[in-house]
């Protein structure tokens, strides 16, 4: 993460398409929602792609506002009418990355829990997403950004709390006799293993193997409960 700001915009820059008034963001950033119009929203939209097309190709300490710019083929001014500092633009992006993940969590853990398949369901899904290289990169420089940013970091913990929730009313309603102490901490476990693997299976720190693979799934199995 860049710590030299960019200079600030200067009025001549605003985009004259968006509408002037300003809104609450709907993301991590207190700053204002810019561009709230269908055309400022794809802009914005752009924007964040481009965002995170540099943070996946370049990392965090490459990750300024000029070259998020550069890569979106747009002026310095133009990113900063919609996202005026370096702090609010990984914020947002940060808000998409995250909410994109839950979204993709939620209709696993919210499935009937006591089907045969759910379980499985649950592991295979999450297996086959670290299949995706630049998803794990992504979440890779996330992790990195979290160890540099206290904003950042308690952004990623809220997501990784919401998970264990999910994943503990997953077991919960598999086995309800289990008590919540003990659904916690497998959720918890869950999902260090669950983590942790992306890291080796994805190439990043390792390579996958088909014998391991088959221990892991048994061992997240047994987490969630036969």
């Amino acid at each position: 993460m860049s710590t030299t700001p960019d200079p600030a915009p200067s009025t001549s820059s605003a985009d004259p398409s968006a509408t002037s008034s300003a809104g609450p963001s709907a993301g991590p950033s207190a700053g204002p929602a810019r561009g709230r119009g269908r055309k400022g929203a794809e802009r914005r939209e752009a924007l964040l792609d481009a965002a995170e097309e540099v943070l996946v190709a370049e990392g965090g300490p490459e990750w300024t506002m000029r070259a998020v710019a550069a890569a979106a083929g747009v002026r310095l001014g133009h990113l900063q009418y919609y996202f005026p500092t370096h702090a609010e633009l990984v914020a947002a992006v940060l808000e998409r990355v995250l909410r994109r993940s839950a979204e993709r969590l939620a209709p696993l853990l919210s499935a009937d829990a006591a089907a045969p398949e759910a379980a499985p369901g649950v592991v295979t899904a999450l297996l086959a997403e670290q299949e995706d290289a630049r998803l794990m990169r992504l979440f890779v420089e996330v992790w990195a950004l979290a160890a540099r940013d206290a904003t950042v970091a308690a952004a990623v913990r809220g997501f990784y709390g919401d998970y264990r929730a999910q994943v503990s009313a997953f077991v919960a309603r598999r086995h309800p006799n289990v008590p919540e102490e003990e659904r916690r901490a497998r959720a918890g476990v869950f999902i260090m293993l669950i983590e942790g693997a992306s890291l080796f299976r994805s190439g990043v720190a390792g390579e996958r193997d088909p014998a391991t693979d088959e221990a892991l799934v048994r061992t997240a199995l047994a987490l969630l409960g036969p």
